[in-house]
C-alpha cells in the first residue's frame, strides 16, 4: 500500500509542476508579448508608458510560478532537478539573465526622464523578453524529444544538444505565440488609438503565429505517435489548442478582443498541458541507445518528503490563486496615453523645483510630462 501511495504522490507532483509551468507560460506570456511590442506599438514616450503600466503593478507576482516550479522540481524530483540543470547550465543562465535584465528595465525605465536613459531601456526590454520565451522553447522541446544520456541520467554532448528544428521551431512558435498573447493583452487594458493599434498589431502577428504553431504541432503530433507512451491524450490537447489559438484571429477582427485573449489563454495551457503530457511518466527522454529515460519513479524524492510538500502545497497554492485573482481584478483598469500625458511626479517638481520658483527650469517642470 505503501509503494502504491508513493507512485500517486509522483503523478501528483507531476502533474502541479506541470500546473505551475502553465500558470507561468499564461501569465508571463503575455507579459514577454507587452515587453516584445511596446516600444514599437507606443509612438512616444506618454504612449509606451502606458502600455508599460499594464503590467507595471503585477509583473513580479507573475514571476513567483517559475520559481516555485523550480523549487517543486528539485524538492519532488531532485534527479530530474540535477540532470536538466546540469544538463543545460548555460541555457538556464542566459534565461536566468534575461529575467533580471528584463526585471530591471520595467522598474527603472521610468525612473528617470532622459531621453537616452529610456531609450536603453526600450532597447533591453524587447530583448529580454524574446530571449526568456525562445530559449525555454527550445528547453521544453529538447527534453520531451530527447537529448543523448549516458546510463546515470547525465546530459552529454553540450549545450548544443538542445538545438535542433524541432526545439527552434518551438522556439520560434512559442515567442510568436507570445507577442500576439500580449497584443491581445494590450487590446483589453488599453483604449483609444493604443486599443486600436494594438489590436491591428494582433491582425499582423496572427498569420506568422498561426504558421508557425501549426507547423509545432504536426511535428509533435508525429512524433508523439511514436514515441509518447500515451498519445491519445497528447493528440487531443494539441487539438483543443490549436482550435483555441486558431479562433484568436478571428475574434480580433470581429472586435472582441477579450474572447481573442481567452483563445490564446487557452491554447497557451492546452499546448504546455500536451508537452507533459507527451512525458509522463518520463521527466527526460533519452535519445541514446542503452540509455534509459529519465522517469518520475527514478528522479523522485522519499515517501515523507513528497507527503509534506502535498500539504504545504495544499495550504498555500490557494492563497497564491486567490491573491492573483485579486490582483488581476483590482489592476483592471483601462489605459490610454491621456493617463501619462501629465506633470512630472511631486519628487521631480521638488527636485527641479530646487534652483528656484522662478527659474526657467522650474517652468519647464511644471508645463513637462514624463
Amino acid at each position: 500500500m505503501e509503494t502504491a501511495g508513493h507512485l500517486d504522490l509522483q503523478t501528483l507532483w507531476f502533474v502541479l509542476i506541470a500546473v505551475l509551468w502553465m500558470g507561468f507560460f499564461l501569465l508571463d506570456g503575455f507579459d514577454f508579448g507587452v515587453g516584445m511590442l511596446y516600444p514599437f506599438l507606443g509612438r512616444d514616450d506618454p504612449e509606451r508608458h502606458a502600455l508599460l503600466a499594464t503590467i507595471l503593478p503585477v509583473w513580479d507576482s507573475y514571476e513567483v510560478w517559475i520559481i516555485v516550479a523550480g523549487g517543486a522540481t528539485f524538492a519532488a524530483f531532485p534527479g530530474w532537478y540535477a540532470s536538466m540543470f546540469s544538463g543545460f547550465y548555460l541555457v538556464f543562465f542566459g534565461i536566468l539573465v534575461a529575467l533580471i535584465v528584463r526585471g530591471v528595465a520595467i522598474e527603472y525605465r521610468n525612473k528617470h526622464d532622459a531621453p537616452s536613459w529610456r531609450r536603453r531601456w526600450d532597447v533591453a526590454m524587447p530583448i529580454s523578453s524574446l530571449a526568456i520565451p525562445f530559449l525555454l522553447g527550445v528547453v521544453f522541446a529538447a527534453i520531451t524529444r530527447g537529448v543523448p544520456m549516458d546510463p546515470r541520467g547525465d546530459v552529454t554532448g553540450g549545450q548544443g544538444v538542445l538545438f535542433s528544428g524541432y526545439s527552434v521551431l518551438a522556439g520560434c512558435a512559442l515567442v510568436a505565440a507570445f507577442a500576439l498573447h500580449g497584443a491581445l493583452f494590450l487590446a483589453v487594458r488599453t483604449h483609444g488609438g493604443l486599443e486600436e493599434r494594438a489590436r491591428g498589431f494582433a491582425l499582423a502577428l496572427y498569420p506568422v503565429a498561426a504558421v508557425l504553431l501549426i507547423g509545432f504541432t504536426v511535428w509533435t503530433a508525429v512524433q508523439a505517435s511514436s514515441s509518447a507512451p500515451h498519445p491519445v491524450p497528447v493528440y487531443v490537447l494539441l487539438g483543443l489548442g490549436l482550435a483555441a489559438a486558431a479562433a484568436s484571429g478571428p475574434l480580433a477582427l470581429l472586435q472582441r478582443p477579450l474572447a481573442a485573449f481567452a483563445g490564446t489563454s487557452a491554447a497557451t495551457v492546452l499546448l504546455v498541458a500536451a508537452l507533459f503530457a507527451r512525458l509522463y511518466p518520463r521527466v527526460m527522454v533519452s535519445s541514446t541507445a542503452g540509455s534509459p529515460s529519465l522517469t518520475i519513479y527514478g528522479t523522485a524524492s522519499n515517501h515523507y518528503s513528497l507527503v509534506a510538500m502535498t500539504i504545504i502545497a495544499g495550504v498555500f497554492v490557494p492563497v497564491v490563486l486567490v491573491y492573483q485573482a485579486w490582483a488581476l481584478w483590482v489592476f483592471r483598469a483601462r489605459l490610454s496615453r491621456e493617463d501619462f500625458a501629465r506633470p512630472p511626479t511631486p519628487l521631480h517638481m521638488i527636485t527641479r523645483g530646487a534652483e528656484g520658483p522662478g527659474s526657467s527650469s522650474g517652468g519647464a517642470a511644471a508645463e513637462g510630462g514624463e
